[in-house]
């Protein structure tokens, strides 16, 4: 006797092909996963579904219907990373299974939020491939679907597993992984390569400035009243390069005058006394010591005047700074005014940090970029350097270096400021490398 079963509705099997087509017109996997999670309520309601990746620990959630991307910090979504992982050694079968809280019987916080988020039941749809459980399907219902709705959903399973299957080994072919051959001939190459000789190289802040500069000073205390030059004139031995003020000198030498005068009106009175009056004898030498004296310190402050006026030593171009920081300015006996240089002569000032500083050998190559004119190098030699580093304006401790210019270029002004590349001797690409991680391991460490 033959048994006739019903047909499946058409509309049913409309739906279920046009499900089919979504899922093999996906081009990516979370794609796939939003229609498996929002596309299958017509057919069968469910409070909410939930499509999850298979990871290396456990589940990873993919889609949550009804949400576009859901928020990572939500109550909902952080206790649901903890479900997923109970739920993925929970699911050990290929088929779909029914969960409940009696039949699971979960752990105790899981139970807590399935009964504050989730309804009665759990229907989870696995999806597999080559026996590699790839994720699954959970739809949250209030019952059991009857019997025949998997029979009907079988096949569109399936296609969701294929789909699932095809997009992950196309994700995987466009990461490229190297073989174990590729990374050896890599690791090789890279060895060879750091044994490869090099240059070793330094850059450090240089400026222009002059072989041959002598310092101006002040000759003695007081206040600058006029700086007769400007920053960079060219000057010639006997310039009149700044003068101090004279008032206060010219008043004790007008005092000091006045006491020379009465120290010989005094001296002259008690030599005419002297004829008459012994007593008057013994004061002259007294008197004429005193004399003396106002007269020596009267030609210590016209001396004094006289080098107020501070005068070029030799010919060059005057470096200093703005004038109007010096006016009015109090400076000491000896005290750095300005250099006069000579242009004629320029060579490079190096800044080596203690941090950037190589092994230099007598006469190393140096090449200056300056900032202005940065595609026209400059060429020299190291010519001396400091034995200690010290500080520098900036709280840098560097050595000083000067470095000759070989070349006459008209670009070479001085005060002008770049950036000179020290070369010393060839060392091994990987010295060169590693040799600033090494020194700070070192430092660091104490190896």
């Amino acid at each position: 006797m033959t048994v006739n079963r019903p047909l499946p509705d058409p509309q049913l099997l409309l739906q279920l092909d046009a499900l089919r087509d979504k899922a093999m017109a996906a081009e990516t996997l979370g794609a796939l996963a939003f229609s498996m999670a929002n596309d299958l309520y017509p057919l069968l309601p469910f409070h909410q579904a939930l499509v999850f990746e298979q990871g290396k620990v456990g589940f990873e959630l993919l889609c949550v219907s009804g949400l576009a991307k859901p928020s990572e910090d939500s109550p909902y979504l952080v206790w649901l990373k903890r479900a997923s992982r109970w739920l993925a050694e929970r699911l050990t079968e290929p088929g779909p299974a029914w969960l409940t809280l009696t039949n699971a019987q979960p752990p105790e916080d899981i139970a807590e939020g399935w009964s504050e988020w989730w309804p009665t039941g759990l229907w989870c749809l696995p999806l597999h491939a080559n026996a590699k459980r790839l994720g699954v399907l959970v739809l949250l219902l209030e019952h059991p679907p009857a019997p025949q709705v998997f029979q009907q959903l079988d096949g569109l399973v399936r296609t969701w597993a294929y789909c699932w299957a095809a997009l992950t080994r196309r994700r995987q072919r466009g990461r490229w992984r190297p073989s174990r051959r590729q990374l050896l001939l890599t690791l090789l190459i890279g060895a060879g390569l750091l044994l490869v000789p090099v240059r070793q190289t330094a850059l450090a802040p240089a400026q222009i400035v002059s072989r041959q500069a002598q310092i101006v000073s002040s000759p003695i205390d007081g206040v600058i009243a006029q700086v007769l030059v400007r920053p960079n004139q060219p000057v010639e031995a006997g310039t009149p390069l700044f003068s101090l003020d004279e008032t206060t000198l010219r008043s004790r030498a007008e005092v000091l005058g006045k006491e020379v005068a009465v120290a010989d009106a005094e001296l002259q009175a008690a030599s005419q006394r002297a004829f008459d009056n012994p007593q008057s004898k013994s004061e002259l030498t007294l008197l004429q010591g005193r004399a003396q004296q106002r007269r020596a310190e009267l030609a210590a402050v016209q001396a004094q005047l006289r080098r107020t006026q501070v005068l070029a030593p030799a010919a060059g171009v005057a470096v200093f700074s703005d004038p109007n920081d010096w006016l009015g300015k109090p400076v000491s006996t000896g005290e750095r005014i300005m250099h006069v240089a000579d242009p004629a002569q320029p060579a490079m000032l190096i800044q080596l940090a203690v941090a950037d500083a190589i092994a230099l050998d007598a006469g190393a190559e140096v090449t200056l970029f300056l900032t202005a004119y940065p595609l026209n190098p400059l060429k020299g030699r190291v010519l001396e350097t400091s034995y200690q580093a010290r500080p520098g304006d900036d709280g840098v401790v560097a050595y000083r270096l000067l470095a000759s210019i070989d070349q006459q270029a008209e670009h070479a002004r001085l005060g002008l400021h770049g950036t000179a590349k020290l070369y010393g001797g060839r060392v091994m690409l990987g010295y060169y490398l590693l040799r600033r991680p090494l020194a700070t391991l070192r430092a660091w460490s104490g190896w």
